[in-house]
């Protein structure tokens, strides 16, 4: 296998540092602490907790529970993932720990499906869950009254900001954290559009000041270094001093990223040779090849004034002052008023980030791509 994982928790021989956030973490949750891990996308915030849950002291004295809820837009689909995610962890620890919640679903107990086996699946639709709320507070009553303590993470928790009357919601969930003594939440997000730092910092809110905040930076480039020659030794291969350098710089540290083009390189180099720094253009060329099609799609799908915007910001790289004179002379745009408004429609739909009044594309491949296009 290709040591450099780009989706998913691989296990601890795959995955680089973090070990003060990880101490700084599990220390947090069994000494009681609510989290909110907050950051910029990409940089390795799911598979941090994964890396946390994977260690002894969680793993062995703890129930947890990991949910991505990006793809939800309502309280119902937010319910049905949860309960699919306890079931699912559950099913391995035997019947007795899936029996006890699945008692606790009256709402659904005519739902639930077994397989062959006799194990329980969660096969319902979400047509089934008729009163999310009450389907909410039966999940809440078994964290309640689980025979070991819970942790639950969410993932993309800004995504709840979004739902219909998710002020309600955000208030609901609240309350219910309040009253679950026997659960520790981890709340992870980005920090794209300020939605998640809004959600814990502003008085008006109701997870305010209700959490420990942690944010998390780029792994520092001697470590990742270090974690590259290793893999690379360990499977009979090496790499010269400069490549990850040079990768990292190109990417600002941004962990997917890397580990895309780590990927990429290892895959290139035979058994018994060396990764050298000619090598790294010939694999960002591969990947944005393979990306381009999925560029060219996404660019002609925005209006005109946005396009220009989003070139213009990947041009430049980094935008200090949107609305400049300056800025809109130099790449021939409308005005200063249509570039603020193009820009934040831009952030709106994900594509470009702001941050302490500076502009940037979050996708690095997709700014180096139109930078590569717009020569």
């Amino acid at each position: 296998m290709n040591p450099f994982i780009t989706r998913g928790y691989a296990g601890p021989e795959y995955f680089c540092d973090r070990e003060k956030e990880t101490r700084d973490i599990i220390d947090l949750v069994t000494n009681g602490n609510n989290i909110a891990l907050i950051s910029p996308r990409r940089l390795g915030k799911t598979d941090l907790i994964r890396h946390c849950f994977a260690q002894p002291e969680l793993k062995e004295d703890y129930y947890t529970f990991l949910i991505d809820i990006y793809s939800t837009s309502s309280l119902r689909d937010f319910v049905n993932m949860l309960g699919k995610a306890i079931l699912d962890e559950l099913k391995p620890r035997g019947r007795k720990s899936w029996e006890k919640f699945l008692a606790m679903l009256q709402s659904l107990k005519a739902e639930v499906s077994f397989d062959f086996s006799g194990t329980p699946v969660w096969g319902m639709g979400l047509s089934s869950i008729d009163n999310p709320s009450t389907t909410l507070d039966e999940i809440f009553q078994y964290l309640k009254q689980a025979d070991k303590p819970c942790i639950v993470a969410i993932d993309e928790f800004q995504q709840i900001a979004s739902y219909p009357d998710g002020d309600e919601i955000e208030a609901m969930l609240r309350t219910h954290i309040q009253q679950c003594p026997n659960a520790i939440f981890i709340f992870s997000g980005s920090s794209r559009r300020h939605l998640m730092g809004k959600m814990f910092t502003s008085p008006s809110r109701p997870f305010y000041q209700s959490v420990i905040t942690m944010g998390l930076a780029p792994i520092a480039c001697e470590k990742y270094a270090d974690f590259c020659k290793n893999l690379f030794a360990i499977n009979g291969k090496s790499i010269e001093n400069g490549v990850v350098e040079k990768v990292y710089v190109q990417f600002d540290g941004v962990t997917l990223c890397l580990q895309r083009v780590m990927n990429v390189l290892f895959m290139n180099t035979p058994s018994g040779g060396t990764a050298t720094v000619e090598m790294v253009g010939e694999a960002i060329d591969y990947l944005l090849n393979l990306l381009n099609d999925n560029f060219e799609t996404t660019l002609s799908q925005l209006p005109e004034k946005q396009r220009a915007v989003l070139v213009a910001i990947a041009q430049e790289g980094i935008v200090k002052s949107i609305s400049s004179g300056a800025f809109n002379k130099k790449y021939r745009l409308l005005s200063p008023s249509s570039t603020v408004a193009a820009a934040k429609a831009l952030i709106d739909k994900d594509y470009v980030a702001s941050d302490k009044g500076q502009y940037y594309i979050y996708d690095r491949f997709f700014a180096l791509w139109l930078r590569e296009r717009n020569k």
